[in-house]
């Protein structure tokens, strides 16, 4: 039998840093980062045969749990009539129509209007590509270079998205990764989030140059730290006087907060461009998705001039995981992920203060994430003043009692509508020793 550690050293001997996504190296936690050759429902198994208790779902997309029997059936019926055509399929038609009949908001008292913002979808494989291919769908449209993004915000790698925030609101960011050039760095404006007085100075300044803003739904790369009331409702207000789009990124919290996403959740209705989806959407296979109004997304090839293509856009396994996963995600499904998280939120901040360890939990819908803070985060800057020290040792103490948690304070924890009464006693009974170690952290 191999070993977690004997795995490392072998992959690190073929592949950079041994890992093909930096996170999983376990750098910031400072553990041997599991390999895991199993999962089921709520479980994960590492090379070494020990099962965990599992909080980071994929990153997102195992929202049904690990290996769901309806799934892995939808994908093994696919792939019986071939991997991959190069052509169109009646699969990618019937998850685009799905996507778009999820993401509404019916008429109400309060909003009349039923809404519909999505009526055309483009199948993609990832985040980052959606991402990508929205800002360069609203430069398309707009006739403009400039994008804004919020500081802590994460929309994929692409270089544009991978920049820093300059020396105020309206001074171009710089290159935020060895490799993006200055000049396309400069196409972006970063500023602090939940700060609608940064977004007007901003537009103030740079307004006629300003394509799109793009934002995280409820943000969930920093920790969780939700919105404030009304401010995406506000972006959108001031990105259309000013004749810019407001790109929703809803790869994170796209049908995992609810049947609608965060759109269908968000207590101020408000009206995106353009919304990207993610990880639940393609049910654990590369996939990904842009959509917004007829209009907009008709400016995308072959119909308009916006040019994107894929080889393996709408993969026919892909498009059946997420077919599948989507048509099990009903009220009931969505009950028992809620319930599972406020119960395993609850406990977590419960029995850090029982351990003396300051603490805020925040949550948007069943996401949530702890930030050692005395008062609830609000931005980059303050989600990165908290106790961070003590995340690692807290994390090990739940790992040693077999949870698997998200190995870095800065992401958030993913619960399952497979976390079931045994699977969630499991991680309540391990928080008070870990509670306990992160009280006697001390910084390095």
């Amino acid at each position: 039998m191999t070993t977690n550690a004997q795995e490392f050293a072998r992959a690190r001997g073929a592949m950079p840093g041994g890992v093909n996504s930096p996170v999983r190296a376990f750098g910031s936690v400072h553990e041997t980062p599991r390999f895991f050759v199993s999962a089921s429902g709520p479980y994960v198994t590492d090379v070494e045969g020990r099962e965990y208790v599992d909080l980071v779902g994929s990153w997102g997309p195992a929202i049904l749990g690990h290996a769901h029997p309806a799934v892995v059936k939808a994908v093994q019926d696919a792939a019986a009539h071939g991997l991959g055509f190069g052509a169109s399929t009646p699969g990618e038609t019937e998850l685009a129509e799905l996507i778009a009949a999820r993401v509404s908001r019916p008429s109400s008292v309060v909003e009349p209007v039923e809404t519909h913002p999505v009526e055309r979808v483009r199948l993609v494989s990832t985040g980052t590509e959606a991402t990508m291919t929205a800002i360069r769908l609203a430069r398309g449209a707009t006739g403009r270079d400039l994008i804004v993004k919020f500081a802590g915000h994460y929309h994929g790698h692409s270089d544009g998205l991978l920049a820093e925030a300059g020396s105020g609101v309206a001074t171009l960011a710089m290159p935020g990764s060895a490799g993006v050039p200055a000049a396309i760095a400069a196409q972006t404006l970063v500023i602090a989030y939940n700060d609608l007085d940064a977004v007007r100075e901003v537009f103030a300044a740079r307004g006629d140059d300003i394509a799109a803003v793009i934002v995280e739904a409820a943000p969930a790369n920093m920790g969780i730290v939700p919105p404030a009331h009304g401010f995406n409702a506000a972006l959108a207000e001031i990105a259309h006087a000013h004749g810019a789009l407001l790109i929703l990124d809803e790869v994170l919290t796209g049908f995992r907060v609810g049947p609608a996403g965060w759109y269908g959740i968000d207590p101020v209705l408000f009206s995106p461009d353009l919304i990207t989806f993610g990880k639940v959407v393609g049910g654990g296979l590369p996939l990904a998705a842009i959509g917004g109004s007829a209009a907009l997304m008709e400016l995308l090839a072959p119909l308009g001039p916006v040019y994107q293509a894929g080889t393996l856009s709408g993969n026919p396994l892909a498009v059946a995981a997420g077919r599948t996963t989507l048509d099990h995600l009903d009220a009931a499904a969505y009950a028992r992920i809620d319930g599972a998280a406020t119960t395993i939120a609850d406990a977590a901040a419960s029995a850090l203060s029982e351990a003396g360890v300051t603490h805020v939990v925040q949550r948007s819908g069943s996401l949530f994430s702890i930030q050692f803070a005395a008062e609830a985060p609000t931005d980059y800057d303050t989600v990165k003043a908290q106790e961070a020290f003590r995340y690692p040792p807290f994390f090990r103490a739940m790992l040693a009692q077999g949870v698997s948690l998200p190995p870095s304070v800065f992401e958030a924890w993913f619960v399952s509508a497979a976390h079931d009464d045994t699977a969630v006693s499991r991680i309540v009974e391990a928080l008070p020793a870990a509670a306990r170690a992160a009280a006697e952290a001390t910084p390095d």
